[in-house]
């Protein structure tokens, strides 16, 4: 007879002492290393600068990097996101965000269009957004009956986000400068 296997299964207890950027889908950790290269820091700040700029909404939060609690062993940290209501959290954000932004890398590209795409998905995310910061194009992703579908491919188009009563004109042109 073989031997078993035997694998952990993290929580948001272990997550909270780890040294380091962690993300942990399913009980599963995933180490965050190495850090974002300029090129893709550049395009979160400015993913953030433009919603900040054309999102007028009292109502709603928009972080970058921030841990988001989906499950006591699911804990992500999206590269930008918005997040409306009441109670959102201190610690982490404990509401489902309406958006979320993804800037691709080489180590998370497979994570981000797959784990993080059936998560977000699950959870009920509104658009879900993969930027690819090289080739400089924007997918947008939008939940109907609970299921993404590619609702625009984009370069330097504008694309209006509705999200409850808020509504952002968001020009993608502004975020490769």
């Amino acid at each position: 007879m073989g031997a078993l296997a035997y694998e952990e299964h993290y929580t948001y207890e272990d997550y909270v002492n780890w040294e380091g950027d962690w993300e942990i889908i399913a009980g599963y950790p995933y180490a965050m290393s190495p850090k974002p290269m300029i090129r893709h820091q550049q395009v979160s700040g400015n993913i953030y600068i433009e919603l900040k700029v054309n999102g007028k909404c009292e109502k709603c939060l928009m972080a970058m990097e921030i841990d988001y609690k989906v499950a006591n062993d699911t804990i992500i940290s999206p590269d930008v996101l918005v997040a409306c209501g009441k109670d959102l959290g201190d610690k982490y954000l404990k509401k489902t965000p309406k958006m979320v932004f993804e800037v691709l890398s080489p180590s998370t590209q497979r994570k981000d269009r797959n784990e993080k795409y059936n998560l977000y998905e699950q959870e009920g995310v509104k658009y879900y957004v993969i930027v690819d910061s090289q080739l400089k194009t924007a997918e947008i992703y939008l939940l109907e009956d609970k299921k993404y579908r590619l609702d625009k491919k984009l370069t330097d188009e504008s694309y209006l986000f509705d999200i409850d009563k808020c509504k952002i004109d968001f020009k993608f042109k502004n975020i490769w400068a």
